[in-house]
């Protein structure tokens, strides 16, 4: 058909009208326009093929699934790591879950925090768990952050280079100690890529969070400075209008004085006091 077409075509520019000429670039605009979309789609179905501009499509609609969740924040102090995340309540019939919604103990010298579908989450930490215990039952000792985390990142990698699979939609931000680097920091997105960081953000808004932090973030400062700085920047990027305990999860890495890592994870009455101190909220009036 479209042969045929093109070989009336001088002939309908000869003697067609005005009407007939735009109406012949309009259905080629359009037939142009299709075929454009056929072939881009042709590179977005499968995971293992690349595009012409060498971009992995499913790997890039997984990023921009995790652009949809919950804010996870992460920042290095001297003396040890805060995680911070918002918990997007969806309803008010929703009964709140006793255990954590974004922080998650790998070990106990490492934890996460996560943004993006949970139920990938809660796979990909059960094999980070598993990894470190296994290392731990071979050689008697914690396993190091930055070897579990790209040990996982390598489970993350597979599933983007093989066919059949679709890649994981969540991105962790670690934090940890151990012996050989002190605390850490890293973060890691579905294409199995991993970095560490000084202070970094995922999920929602992640790109207005880093500007603050880029503004904000000091090499020395204290655990207590970094969680004014993690509150203040949830409470100017988060797309709820207030910041309440009910809505925030705030954990820590740290060491103790006897020097065993300590993992803690603030309770709602801490995080209102928290939330009041750094005036985020104001405190409940007192009834009589």
């Amino acid at each position: 058909m479209v042969f045929s077409f093109l070989w009336e075509l001088p002939t309908i520019l000869k003697m067609g009208t005005f009407a007939d000429i735009i109406w012949v670039f309009s259905f080629f605009l359009s037939f142009l326009v299709c075929s454009c979309f056929r072939m881009s789609r042709r590179y977005d179905s499968r995971t293992t093929i690349f595009s012409p501009e060498g971009r992995l499509y499913q790997v890039e609609y997984a990023m921009e699934a995790i652009g949809n969740a919950g804010s996870a924040i992460g920042i290095l102090a001297k003396d040890g790591v805060v995680l911070v995340g918002e918990k997007k309540v969806t309803s008010k019939l929703l009964q709140t879950s006793m255990s954590t919604e974004k922080m998650y103990k790998i070990d106990d010298h490492v934890a996460c925090a996560v943004a993006g579908i949970m139920s990938d989450a809660n796979i990909l930490i059960n094999t980070a768990r598993v990894q470190a215990q296994r290392y731990t039952f071979m050689y008697q000792e914690p396993m190091p952050v930055e070897q579990l985390v790209q040990s996982l990142c390598d489970t993350k990698q597979g599933y983007t280079q093989f066919g059949g699979l679709r890649p994981f939609g969540v991105s962790f931000l670690f934090a940890g100690w151990d012996k050989n680097h002190g605390f850490q920091l890293y973060m890691s997105d579905p294409s199995g890529n991993y970095g560490g960081w000084k202070a970094a953000a995922v999920g929602a808004n992640n790109q207005a969070a880093q500007s603050i932090l880029k503004q904000d973030y000091k090499d020395d400062a204290t655990r207590e400075e970094v969680v004014q700085l993690a509150i203040k920047v949830l409470s100017k990027t988060m797309d709820s209008t207030s910041l309440t305990a009910e809505k925030l999860e705030l954990a820590e890495v740290y060491l103790t004085p006897s020097g065993s890592v300590k993992y803690h994870v603030h309770s709602p009455d801490s995080l209102t006091k928290l939330l009041v101190k750094h005036g985020v909220t104001q405190p409940a009036a007192e009834t009589s």
